[in-house]
């Protein structure tokens, strides 16, 4: 790789610079500069706001309106960054730059990487046009989650599908949780009989995490839901409201067609494109991080956190909840020659919505270990309760707005 960068600024080199200005981004910025507030930081990150995207299950069960899931970027940003409203095309890792979609190049004494994962829509033939119409929604976008309640509230009878891609994405759960909240309306509303769901899902089974099968199971069961395992979307023609899946089986694959009446669509994800290309990447694509430490593999002065990254946790909010401190110590401790001091053990959390008022809050982390916040008398994360639902539709948002992107490391 080329270590010239004509349009870098010799006389400016930041402390740290940030990729990203989602959760990971701006709660790692504000954590940094509750540790060493004069901190020279840059944040890139093109968007104009920011998006609470646990939220948008909630705007697909019409719990929340989706206004709520928003906020304008600048309100999130720290004031004391230098904010550049750009895309990050490359990093030099041995020049120590990031060069930007504006022709600027960013020089650094230590990067994060929190860029996030891309959604692949155009992964799934016909999808991309079918969004919107025609039954077809996901609530992995901001825009479709209303599309979603009102599909769940307007649909009287008919197929009900709901995909789950290949593994890794961003929220495991969030596929089921948008099948139970729609059956819990459509329970409620005397339509079940008349209404068939089904459960697409890529993988061989219902969660990753065997202690909450059990759990979700039951729900599956009170339900009536059709769980077809090995059925991996291909296809979807929304005018004729047919899917297509690839569907495993001992003897090989097959393509099945499946009618639908209602169609929710999670899509595979994938790295961001520039992470190999800047050689950052593992096998995968996805960001070679140490699994605790979260810094680089082979590039000791670049660290990240969040959805990108290649560690072994769940992609969720509330991983980035307690990724953000570690890497903030251990950033901080790099800068002044201290040996790393923090650990990231996996943590994520998925609070799984299996019916309006009721959640199952998992909690694990690397290989599958669990570890819940709570003592099993305020909540056991292995059946539903009211209290998770409290937390998830009360205390997360504002915990989210008020403290995690504000550097308050709440029980992390």
């Amino acid at each position: 790789m080329s270590a010239q960068h004509p349009a870098a600024n010799d006389s400016v080199i930041f402390d740290v610079v940030i990729i990203g200005g989602g959760a990971g981004g701006i709660s790692v910025a504000a954590s940094l500069l509750k540790r060493q507030p004069d901190l020279r930081i840059a944040v890139v990150e093109p968007a104009d706001h920011h998006f609470y995207q646990p939220g948008w299950t909630m705007v697909g069960g019409g719990i929340f309106t989706p206004e709520f899931t928003r906020k304008p970027m600048a309100e999130v940003m720290p004031d004391d960054v230098a904010w550049h409203q750009t895309k990050a095309e490359r990093i030099d890792p041995d020049a120590e730059c990031v060069e930007l979609a504006n022709g600027e190049a960013l020089r650094y004494r230590r990067l994060i990487v929190a860029p996030g994962l891309v959604i692949d829509w155009t992964a799934i033939s016909g999808l991309e046009e079918a969004l919107g119409a025609n039954g077809v929604t996901s609530n992995y976008r901001y825009d479709l989650a209303p599309y979603t309640w009102s599909l769940v509230q307007s649909l009287k009878q008919g197929n009900a599908l709901f995909t789950q891609p290949p593994m890794p994405i961003k929220c495991a759960g969030a596929p089921q949780k948008a099948m139970y909240l729609a059956c819990d309306y459509w329970r409620k509303q005397g339509r079940l009989g008349q209404i068939k769901p089904a459960f697409c899902n890529a993988g061989e089974v219902l969660f990753g995490v065997k202690e909450y099968v059990p759990a979700l199971q039951s729900y599956i069961e009170r339900y009536g839901i059709e769980t077809a395992y090995k059925h991996r979307l291909t296809a979807v023609d929304g005018t004729a409201k047919v899917a297509l899946f690839d569907v495993a089986g001992e003897s090989g694959s097959q393509t099945v067609e499946r009618p639908f009446d209602m169609l929710h669509v999670v899509p595979p994800q994938k790295a961001p494109a520039f992470i190999a290309a800047s050689g950052l990447g593992n096998a995968g694509g996805w960001l070679d991080l140490d699994a605790n430490t979260l810094q680089h593999a082979r590039y000791p002065h670049i660290f990240g956190l969040g959805d990108a990254s290649g560690t072994a946790n769940a992609k969720t909010a509330a991983a980035v909840r307690k990724q953000a401190p570690v890497v903030a110590n251990n950033v901080v401790a790099s800068l002044n020659d201290k040996p790393l001091s923090a650990d990231y053990f996996g943590y994520g959390s998925c609070p799984l919505t299996v019916e309006r008022g009721k959640i199952v809050l998992a909690e694990f982390g690397y290989n599958g270990q669990l570890q819940p916040t709570f003592p099993k008398w305020v909540n056991d994360g292995t059946r539903p309760t009211s209290a998770a639902w409290k937390l998830k539709a009360q205390a997360l948002p504002w915990v989210y707005w008020r403290l995690m992107l504000r550097g308050k490391e709440w029980l992390s």
